[in-house]
């Protein structure tokens, strides 16, 4: 009877352990934030054109800056109207043959006008600002609709994703194309892999300021908390996100290179 009570005690205890280490283990939900809602501010009608030293990632006219972020082979997003649109139909992410350090970025979106679904299945793509390996999450600026679409305030549009809530709420409605420009200041590192100075993103959306020199803590994880991992420079990717609604399309991206 003492060994039968002695295992029923031990199965208890490792049960317990089970679901101790089953809570322990992080969660997406641990690093959401939804509140304080960010302000909604209605922008005002901007275009741009790339400046005389930019380098064109993308004219309207072909890929050829771009490769598949898997295997590095040719880009199979399509191409229609000077316009980029994801492909869902296996074309995966993408990201620039060339690699940068700190730099200026224009980039211009659009959620298509039937959008489906709610929250982060609205839309969701992402610009990642340093493409640091498949393997990676890199440094991602979230792209999403988030015109009268609730979500963690973390990864709305305009957020550097679980990191930087937006300063507001610059949404176009979808079928309306929008804008990013970007300044981005890269990490550098030690001669060990040890942090020695860390990211700042600045980021305009549609022409409001969303983003002031924020201090990144490390690279934008999904799920768990950021750290640094050494790099020089890297490209820049493009997200063709799993969800299920219709893809978003891209135009006019320009990327000027800083000091």
């Amino acid at each position: 009877m003492r060994f039968f009570q002695l295992s029923i005690f031990a199965a208890l205890i490792a049960a317990s352990a089970a679901a101790q280490q089953a809570a322990d283990k992080p969660k997406p939900e641990d690093t959401e934030i939804w509140k304080p809602v960010p302000a909604v501010v209605t922008p005002g009608a901007t275009t741009n054109t790339p400046p005389s030293d930019a380098i064109l990632l993308f004219d309207g006219k072909n890929t050829d800056e771009w490769v598949k972020v898997k295997d590095h082979t040719p880009v199979t997003w399509l191409v229609h109207d000077d316009i980029l649109t994801v492909n869902k139909d296996g074309g995966g992410n993408i990201e620039t043959k060339r690699r940068f350090k700190n730099y200026q970025l224009h980039i211009e979106w659009r959620i298509p006008e039937n959008i489906t679904g709610s929250s982060q299945a609205r839309g969701n793509s992402g610009v990642f600002l340093a493409s640091t390996g498949p393997g990676d999450d890199g440094y991602e600026l979230q792209v999403l609709d988030s015109y009268q679409n609730a979500t963690y305030v973390n990864g709305m549009a305009g957020s550097l994703y679980k990191q930087a809530i937006p300063l507001a709420n610059a949404a176009r409605r979808p079928g309306e194309w929008q804008s990013y420009d970007v300044v981005w200041t890269a990490p550098t590192f030690n001669d060990d892999g040890s942090l020695k100075t860390p990211a700042y993103a600045t980021v305009f959306w549609n022409g409001v300021l969303v983003e002031d020199h924020f201090e990144l803590k490390g690279q934008t994880l999904y799920i768990g908390k950021p750290f640094y991992k050494k790099y020089d420079t890297a490209p820049i990717k493009l997200q063709a996100h799993g969800d299920k609604s219709e893809p978003i399309s891209f135009r006019n991206i320009w990327v000027r290179e800083l000091p």
